[in-house]
């Protein structure tokens, strides 16, 4: 079996993936300050409570956008399952072609979503990613008449603060506004503070979404599947008015599909 990890800025994924699907996945919050000795005690204890043994599993593969973590958690892959983690980089096979400025600037997580989508829909299609960041990844079809074997194409991607990251800022920033949940008011124009800036946040960024969707569509010649993921998209989604699929794991997927491109079962 696969033991694929994502580590995020906000929270770390990770699932085991068998001949029959996943098996079990997990998300655990990130903590910069935590020893490999202390992550492999988390992860051996979600693992055996989901009945996964460490002689299970004989491949790994870990995506990391927090460099300063990177080495602890591939040193606890190889503790909790004796397998060596493939660490994605752009260089791999991926099947797509990244033809930003310079791809290693993509982060691994977008690169293992946009394959994960082009996977599943083979056209052009937009990942919308709910992190500590809001992300819009591109992904274009092959052009019209090319081989079979052409790759689509990772165009570009789009940056802006998370919806965490926004509250979060406006309440440290403001002498008299509080820090609130992020969950959708009763109305837009918000009756007290709470709700105003709720609505601010959530029906804001929910046109923030809807018109970068449409713009990065026309870039790609008028049409694109949607699919949304990250710790917020439950809470997003339904408020859109484009169609979206939802996919709690897309990364994980798509680290599935780079390690069976890329690497044979080992020790």
């Amino acid at each position: 079996m696969l033991l694929a990890v994502s580590v995020g800025n906000s929270h770390i994924t990770f699932g085991v993936h068998g001949k029959a699907g996943w098996v079990q996945r997990f998300r655990i919050q990130t903590v910069h300050e935590k020893t490999p000795d202390e992550y492999t005690v988390v992860f051996r204890e979600l693992l055996s409570s989901g009945g996964i043994r460490k002689e299970s599993i004989d491949s790994a593969i870990l995506s990391s956008v927090v460099p300063p973590l990177t080495r602890a958690i591939a040193d606890t892959i190889q503790a909790v399952s004796g397998a060596t983690p493939l660490l994605l980089s752009h260089g791999m096979d991926l099947g797509l072609s990244i033809t930003t400025e310079n791809p290693a600037e993509v982060g691994a997580d977008l690169v293992a979503n946009a394959v994960a989508a082009f996977d599943r829909f083979h056209g052009n299609c937009i990942v919308v990613d709910f992190g500590t960041a809001l992300t819009f990844t591109a992904v274009a079809a092959p052009a019209a008449g090319s081989p079979a074997s052409t790759p689509g194409e990772l165009q570009g991607v789009a940056i802006s603060p998370g919806l965490t990251s926004a509250v979060d800022a406006l309440a440290r920033n403001t002498s008299q506004l509080p820090r609130v949940p992020l969950a959708a008011p009763p109305r837009i124009a918000g009756r007290n503070t709470i709700h105003s800036i709720q609505s601010g946040v959530i029906f804001g960024y929910v046109s923030l979404v809807e018109g970068l969707i449409r713009r990065m569509r026309a870039e790609l010649g008028g049409s694109a599947e949607v699919v949304v993921t990250g710790g917020s998209s439950p809470l997003i989604a339904p408020l859109l008015q484009e169609k979206a699929s939802v996919e709690q794991w897309l990364t994980l997927e798509g680290l599935r599909i780079i390690a069976a491109r890329n690497q044979k079962p080992r020790r």
